[in-house]
């Protein structure tokens, strides 16, 4: 029979050592607890249920200040790239989900940035553009809502060049393949997927002087970082689409798109 000592001081072991190890790692990076609790459970499921694989790393460059500008096809996107970092990155994030009951707590948790689809939203550009000033990375979705179509992208729009310029910080394009949707925010939690993700060169803008009210200087730019991100996914003869100011997709659009989804990942 076990000493019944030997059996405390293993169970004590068998709780102490692992909570030292969490510390130890939450001590590496600038998180806080609730932010490396997420972060955790983030590694966990793209490891394990995403199987995330990296075709090229994130550039050593771009974790001094930088624009990540990638598709977006499911709520979970950002998760693929902050696990890469030991420091929260800032997402634009709309406005109605940032005030929403049961994900706005977790994303101002996440230190998103909200921002309201509905225009142009100078107070959350100012923010975006402060963070990059500082040296953080700031992730942006160009279409503005999940793409469930069978299109590389949506029409986009250029805020991320603008953000940018102004900030003098580079654009990272970013391609994620796989990623799981079934129209729903929780949807992904419960499927398995196998994700890819693919970034490009760093794009630097701190050539360019004074050009943030030249429409057609900032689409030139921007086009330049949805052909790269066409490459990444293989399509070079993608030709990217911008939308209006206050485009936005019907109900009807949208309620269709999601059932040919639906239909799709159940042929």
């Amino acid at each position: 029979m076990l000493d019944q000592p030997l059996v405390i001081a293993g169970i004590v072991l068998a709780v102490i050592l692992p909570l030292g190890w969490l510390v130890w790692q939450k001590c590496k990076t600038d998180f806080t607890w609730p932010q490396f609790a997420l972060w955790v459970g983030a590694i966990f499921f793209t490891r394990f249920i995403w199987r995330v694989t990296y075709t090229t790393p994130l550039p050593e460059e771009a974790k001094s200040g930088a624009i990540i500008v990638c598709n977006h096809t499911s709520g979970i996107d950002p998760f693929f790239l902050q696990v890469l970092c030991k420091w929260p990155m800032h997402w634009m994030v709309a406005k109605e989900y940032c005030e929403h009951r049961l994900f706005g707590p977790f994303l101002r948790t996440c230190e998103v940035i909200s921002v309201n689809r509905r225009g142009i939203d100078t107070a959350a550009t100012k923010t975006a553009i402060r963070y990059a000033e500082q040296g953080g990375l700031i992730g942006m979705f160009p279409e503005g809502r999940i793409n469930m179509t069978e299109d590389l992208m949506l029409p986009v729009r250029a805020g991320a060049v603008l953000v940018a310029l102004r900030a003098r910080a580079p654009l990272l394009p970013c391609y994620i393949e796989g990623s799981p949707f079934r129209g729903t925010p929780l949807s992904p939690f419960f499927m398995r997927a196998k994700v890819r993700v693919s970034f490009g060169e760093l794009i630097e803008v701190s050539t360019y002087e004074d050009v943030e009210q030249n429409d057609e200087v900032v689409r030139e730019i921007m086009t330049r970082v949805i052909l790269d991100i066409a490459r990444l996914a293989g399509q070079e003869d993608f030709e990217p689409q911008f939308a209006g100011r206050k485009w936005r997709p019907s109900d009807e659009e949208v309620r269709a798109h999601t059932e040919a989804k639906r239909l799709r990942d159940q042929s």
